[in-house]
């Protein structure tokens, strides 16, 4: 029920009006009244009433000043005032201040409740509208969820509808990401980014709208959370245009393809992936497996999926000619990933410099013996590419270590350090691991806490050991130290 109070300075009006008119009929409790303007605000602030009747004219404090008070603490309160004939300026001046309505004395049982039924229409519009916000305020989360879905669907027509939902920041939005997990995983809360979750199938999505450019140092450590956390993430490409959404979501899905198959834990992005294939087309499923396994560097893995290739090919009864540009296809890109990193192979001494393995496959499938051939091909160039990858791995680990040290300073990506040795940064990531017992951003992040460390012990400031040790700002490097050390850059000097 809503709560009413009234205020006069006269007795028999506070009475009379308390007594004729039909507060309960009208679904009003009259809760309290007071005969002077200063009794009348404590009585205001104590019930906290829905609608306020008073007269204009008051002791201690006039009714037009009550009103003030009132509307500054409540301004949703509904004020009705009651005026005599030869009080117009007054009137006015509470109308200015935001009254319901105004009533004239003498004051009558049918003038108070016709007041009294127009605050109540007031009041009832304004709950609707309140309403109305609570509803938008609770589904706008799942209009912003759809929005950015239809968005990374459907690339620039989905465009309008997203800013509109996302609300005036989209404005200020430089760039964006989408980010794929098999499982649900979040990302830190941070002012410099909005993120939006969505599900894609099997698949998890987090579409990160950043305020600011974030750097690879930032990243890099949430990375190392996600890895910490054994969750595997594919990173599509920052970009800058709403319309290439679709994009940034089919890298970030691509990218989370090869990080499970070949066993990389936190972020993989696309831009690590390399180049997939030199022959028109997308690869298949079966084909990408080939191609990760020889990546990953796990000759075992490969040929396991060799066969299953293979076994593809009879049980599905493949027409023999397409079974043979599959085969071939498979051959020269195994060859060229192995080539890539100085792998020679060895095909005997009847290929001699020039290898056919285009005129060879038509003689073994004469012979019948169209898969073990295929099969001893692969096996060949994964044997090369294995002895490359032994002689080669530890020089191409010590060279990135090294880079990494000498540019400690920097914001050093993985990407950088495999350009400067020479190698694809996923491939350069696993030798790393595999080397090294630790990823690279593992390694990172601890050379740049000890070097941290040794630098404080040495009385340098924590701003210049941040700067130092390649954090852009000093509260990200206070945040990463405090995880590493236990304690703040401060307080570790200090001890």
């Amino acid at each position: 029920m809503l709560k009413a109070v009234l205020f006069d300075d006269e007795y028999i009006v506070l009475e009379a009006l308390s007594a004729l008119v039909d507060w309960k009929g009208l679904g009003i409790e009259l809760a309290g009244t007071a005969g002077d303007g200063v009794s009348a605000l404590g009585t205001f602030r104590s019930v906290r009433p829905d609608i306020v009747l008073t007269d204009i004219r008051m002791p201690g404090m006039d009714g037009l000043q009550l009103i003030e008070e009132i509307l500054a603490e409540a301004p949703e309160t509904c004020c009705i005032v009651f005026s005599g004939f030869n009080e117009f300026e007054y009137v006015k001046r509470a109308i200015g201040l935001g009254v319901t309505d105004y009533v004239e004395k003498p004051i009558t049982e049918e003038s108070i409740e016709r007041a009294l039924r127009k605050a109540l229409g007031l009041i009832d519009r304004k709950e609707e509208v309140r309403t109305l916000e609570r509803k938008w305020a609770a589904s706008r989360p799942e209009l912003l969820e759809k929005a950015v879905g239809d968005l990374i669907a459907f690339g620039r027509p989905a465009e309008a509808k997203w800013r509109e939902s996302f609300g005036p920041e989209a404005a200020s939005v430089c760039e964006f990401t989408v980010l794929a997990a098999a499982e649900p995983f979040a990302l830190p809360e941070n002012p410099a980014y909005r993120t939006v979750y969505l599900r894609s199938g099997q698949n998890y999505l987090a579409v990160v709208f950043c305020l600011v450019p974030l750097s690879n140092s930032y990243w890099d450590d949430i990375s190392g959370e996600l890895e910490n956390a054994e969750i595997a993430v594919g990173l599509g490409s920052a970009r800058t245009e709403a319309g290439e959404a679709p994009d940034s979501c089919n890298e970030a899905l691509r990218a989370l393809k090869s990080a499970l198959f070949l066993g990389i834990k936190g972020f993989l992005p696309f831009s690590e992936l390399g180049e997939r294939t030199a022959s028109p087309g997308e690869l298949t499923e079966r084909e990408e497996a080939i191609i990760l396994s020889m990546r990953a560097g796990s000759k075992a893995l490969l040929m396991e999926q060799v066969d299953r290739f293979a076994d593809w090919i009879r049980t599905e009864r493949v027409d023999p000619d397409l079974a043979e540009r599959e085969m071939l296809k498979l051959i020269y890109l195994t060859l060229e990933t192995a080539r890539e990193h100085g792998a020679l192979p060895d095909f005997g001494p009847s290929s001699g410099d020039s290898y056919m393995p285009h005129v060879e496959i038509r003689d073994a499938a004469r012979r019948g013996k169209l898969t073990d051939w295929f099969r001893s091909q692969i096996e060949t160039i994964a044997d090369s590419w294995m002895k490359a990858r032994e002689l080669t791995k530890h020089a191409a680990v010590e060279k990135a270590r090294l880079y990494i040290e000498k540019n400690v300073s920097r914001d050093v990506s993985l990407q950088e350090a495999a350009e400067h040795v020479g190698l694809n940064a996923t491939y350069l990531s696993v030798l790393f691991k595999e080397v090294m017992g630790e990823t690279y951003i593992k390694y990172l992040t601890r050379y740049r806490m000890e070097l941290a460390k040794t630098l404080l012990r040495q009385g340098h400031k924590v701003n210049e050991v941040s700067e130092k040790v390649g954090y852009l700002t000093h509260r990200h490097f206070t945040e990463v130290f405090k995880k590493y050390a236990g304690c703040t850059p401060g307080q570790y000097k200090e001890s």
